[in-house]
Parts: C-alpha cells; structure tokens; sequence
C-alpha cells in the first residue's frame, strides 16, 4: 500500500496550517482508502534554522532532530503540502524543513493544498521551485483556499464546498503519481 504524508507548513503558534492539514488528511483518507495517509506536523520535529555541516546530498547528518525527520519522511512514497503565503511565497519553516533533507524526496511525487490571501498562489509558484530541486515530482492540480472565504474570522478553517472541490483532482493525480514513481524509485535502487 502506497503511503503519502500530509505535511504542515508552518510552525507558529496560532497558526491556520495544522487544522488545513488536519482537514486535508480526512479528505484524503475518505476519498482514496486504498492510500494509506498521515499527518506529519513539522512543528513536532523543532528543526532550528538549518544547522549541518554537510550538504543533505552527502546524508552525513549529525543532528539528532536532523535523523529523526530524515527517518520520517524516508517512510513515504509521496507528499501533499500544506502552503500558507508568507511575504509572497513559502514559510520560512517549510523551506527550512525541505532543506534539511536530498535522497529522502528524490523521485517521489507531491501535491499542494494552499492558502493565503490571494488563494497562496505565489507560495505555490515558489514551493514548485524547491521542489523541482529536490527531486520531487509535483502534480500539476492544486488544491487551494482565500482567507477570506475559507475561514471564519480568518482564524477557523471552513472551506466552502467549491474550494473544497479543488483538493480531489490533486489528489487523483498524486495517487497515480505516487504508483508510478514507486518503479522509478525501485530501478534506482538496482542500479
């Protein structure tokens, strides 16, 4: 069974991404059940700003944190991204998380869900640069929400059913990604 991690994209306190990536990780398991799905809060792992010596490339981490979240993410076929918009582009604490990390993304698929607001466009447009560096094919459907019409007082996560609907074909496309990619990976891994 394929595993894909609903991954949040922020750290700060009070912030919207957990109950985004809560509300992404039950439509994911309710709509494709033959996809085993988890929640993966980047928070939980208090990666500070990037501190090892060696480029990710090498995977010589010396950090302890820096292991924990490699063993992690290493457990997935693929990702959906949790986005909010700061300045016009990622957080800093997901481009931070992304960066610890090389082998442990290549060849595996993503999705984004996004928000902010202008929808989180322009985090999206930046987080597929980072991701194309990583190795990470990125489906092109995304999933995304205004703060202005999918939150309550921009604070509680409400989506309206049209913006809701933008999550399935991402999803679509991410499970059939994610299969395919699971060959690549395995002939990489004979070579």
């Amino acid at each position: 069974m394929s595993k894909i991690a609903v991954v949040t994209g922020s750290t700060r306190p009070g912030r919207n991404n957990l109950q985004v990536a809560e509300w992404v990780l039950a439509r994911a398991q309710e709509s494709k059940p033959e996809i085993e799905f988890e929640l993966v809060d980047i928070a939980a792992f208090n990666l500070p700003l990037l501190n090892e010596a060696m480029p990710a490339a090498y995977q010589a981490y010396s950090q302890e944190a820096t292991k924990e979240w490699s063993a992690r993410i290493d457990e997935f076929d693929g990702f959906i991204f949790v986005a909010a918009e700061y300045n016009h582009s990622v957080s800093p604490a997901l481009a931070n998380a992304l960066s610890y990390l090389n082998a442990e993304w290549a060849n595996k698929a993503a999705g984004i869900v996004s928000y902010g607001s202008a929808f989180g466009v322009r985090a999206v447009e930046h987080l597929r640069g980072i991701l194309s560096e990583l190795q990470i094919a990125h489906v092109q459907k995304t999933g995304m929400f205004s703060l202005f019409g999918d939150f309550e007082n921009f604070s509680t996560f409400k989506p309206t059913e049209m913006q809701a609907a933008s999550v399935d074909p991402m999803l679509d496309q991410l499970v059939s990604w994610t299969k395919a990619l699971e060959s690549v990976r395995a002939a990489a891994a004979v070579a």
